[in-house]
């Protein structure tokens, strides 16, 4: 108790800050910090002050213990639905700041309102401020429910505008920061150079190392010139894998020349732009750590100290991926996970299986000598210096009142529309104009992930609105024979076919393949009658259904915005002007698209 009275005590003493917290529901919403840059430029006080506030830091690190300072780099996951304040569940994670004193928290899904609520209370018991991230790749509505979701980046490497990366950015840190979250771990900085990736995909920018540094470089600016802290990841580079990290350990054959001049590049943007924090990957590079037994990346210290720290320049902060992921907890156990990460020279040691275990792992390996006390300090300055930087010494929670007007707003939404409707790409014309030319009866096949129970409905409901009259089913991976004799007879009774397919990267299936069953149905519909094949999700799903000669349209995401862009492009109330971001075939090179003008 004395050091934690300690602890208050220094953060007290900070120069013209308060720990005191107003009321989360009538305070002033926190205004947006100065522009962040790296650390230590993320230390917001005038130049006046800024010596002042560092030495504070400095005296609450003395006033930290061992077993405190590990704590501020852990950072634990919590979803953002309803948690009334005396329930178990909350005495649960109440206790990542009561007793074992964590240094932030990465929210999940959740109500903006519900998060942020259960968020400010976590804040206010918490004695040294918590820094709040999230995973928001395509907008805040990737996490918050009711928030903006953009398309994602994929689409933003069809539409070839760097504004739209940067409006991305933009958007993304308004509502993040009204919901009181500081950090995002975007952009994703990864070349998705190899089209059997079963975890990047859509969620790169494209294939192309320029193009992706581009975009990567605007969303950076995008986001911390509105006060959000970002990350690019995953260093060295996710892009050219085959397998899923979140099953086992993927194998990079690259050397240096390659990862220089192509996974490199993107990398080396983000920092230029000013990006807070690298992501570790989990995959090994023999090549670089030798073919016997190579450890991961994150557990590499020739690649995140020598390649990122001393070769890059990086200054910032380096985060792992999460470190429940099964290419590496499975191996190692929690705890000396954990450990060798710090060693290899991450700051922030995000979602440990067992934060208490974690800690107790980093407290034993530095009275092993493992560790130095030295290398911890300088992570946990890091740390503090970016919670300064987010202005969380002065302001702490968010204003809930604020929320409602901000997250989801409507000039938010209207962006991510528009960056769908430009995003849509036509690799195959087939018989598209049929489709744009007459309104008649059509039938919409839809497939999607379990989850998703409205695929198709909002592209059903704007062809309707249109004139079409519209026959649908839906169909799902785990769907049987029974389901497929259903769709086949929707589709005997329309003219023409649409089908919207959802297949999208899932973590922990290890490929991104529509069901063979699907393909075959597809096939034998495009022999038939005129069909338009939309990807709502992966864009190489035409590899699958050998000689298709119907339309192919790229929608890159299974989000209404998309559903509504693919629609309107059906009936002409659009124009197609998306190019490929990457390459699907000889025919179908980076760069190609068919444009269609607007009806």
């Amino acid at each position: 108790m004395a050091r934690r009275a300690a602890v208050i005590v220094a953060l007290t003493s900070l120069a013209g800050f308060s720990v005191s917290c107003a009321s989360s529901t009538s305070q002033t919403a926190p205004a947006a910090p100065t522009p962040v840059r790296n650390i230590p430029d993320s230390v917001v006080a005038p130049p006046s002050e800024r010596a002042t506030n560092l030495n504070v830091i400095d005296s609450l690190i003395d006033n930290l213990t061992v077993r405190q300072k590990a704590a501020q780099l852990i950072m634990p996951s919590l979803m953002g639905h309803y948690t009334a304040f005396d329930s178990r569940e909350f005495d649960r994670i109440s206790s990542w700041v009561d007793s074992l004193e964590l240094g932030g928290i990465i929210i999940s899904i959740g109500s903006p309102l519900d998060a942020s609520a259960k968020l400010n209370a976590l804040q206010e018991r918490s004695p040294v401020p918590l820094l709040i991230a999230a995973d928001l790749e395509w907008g805040s509505g990737m996490r918050l429910v009711g928030g903006t979701l953009f398309p994602m980046a994929m689409a933003l490497g069809a539409t070839g505008n760097v504004n739209d990366a940067y409006e991305l950015g933009r958007a993304t840190a308004v509502e993040a920061r009204a919901a009181g979250i500081h950090m995002t771990f975007s952009p994703v900085a990864d070349v998705n150079s190899n089209p059997d990736n079963p975890i990047i995909n859509t969620r790169s920018f494209g294939e192309d190392p320029d193009a992706v540094a581009a975009l990567v470089e605007a969303y950076v600016r995008g986001a911390s010139d509105h006060g959000l802290f970002t990350t690019a990841k995953h260093f060295p580079g996710h892009g050219d894998t085959k397998s899923d990290s979140h099953i086992d350990l993927p194998v990079v054959t690259a050397c240096w020349d390659q990862l220089n001049t192509v996974e490199f590049v993107p990398f080396r943007a983000a920092i230029d732009a000013g990006v807070t924090a690298v992501m570790t990957a989990h995959l090994a590079m023999p090549c670089i750590d030798g073919n016997d037994d190579p450890p991961p990346a994150t557990f590499s210290r020739t690649i995140m100290t020598d390649f990122l720290r001393d070769s890059l320049g990086f200054e910032g902060l380096v985060a792992t991926d999460a470190l429940t992921m099964g290419a590496i907890v499975n191996k190692y156990g929690v705890g000396e996970t954990v450990v060798r990460a710090f060693e290899a020279g991450s700051d922030l040691l995000l979602i440990p299986a067992d934060p208490k275990v974690a800690i107790t792992a980093m407290v034993a390996a530095i009275a092993e000598g493992r560790i130095t006390v030295e290398h911890l300090d300088t992570s946990v300055r890091r740390m503090l210096e970016l919670k300064q930087g987010a202005g969380l010494f002065s302001t702490r929670t968010a204003s809930l009142d604020s929320i409602p007007e901000t997250v989801g707003r409507r000039d938010l939404q209207e962006l991510a529309n528009d960056i769908a409707d430009r995003s849509l790409t036509l690799v195959q014309r087939g018989p598209i104009d049929l489709f744009r030319d007459q309104r008649g009866r059509t039938a919409v096949i839809s497939y999607a992930e379990e989850t998703n129970l409205t695929a198709g409905d909002v592209l059903i409901g704007e062809l309707r609105s249109h004139g079409d009259t519209v026959n649908s089913f839906r169909l799902y991976p785990a769907s049987g024979s029974a389901s497929y004799d259903s769709a086949r007879a929707v589709i005997k009774g329309s003219p023409r076919v649409v089908f919207a397919m959802g297949v999208r990267f899932i973590a922990g299936r290890g490929h991104i393949q529509m069901p063979d069953s699907l393909a075959a149905l597809i096939a034998a519909t495009d022999q038939q009658k005129p069909t338009v094949l939309a990807a709502l999700g992966s864009p190489y799903l035409l590899n699958q259904v050998e000689g298709f000669r119907g339309a192919y349209l790229l929608a890159w995401s299974d989000f209404p915005a998309t559903e509504t862009a693919v629609a309107r492009a059906l009936v002409g109330a659009i124009a197609v002007t998306g190019r490929l971001p990457i390459t699907l075939s000889d025919e179908h090179p980076r760069g190609f698209g068919i444009n269609l003008m607007r009806k």
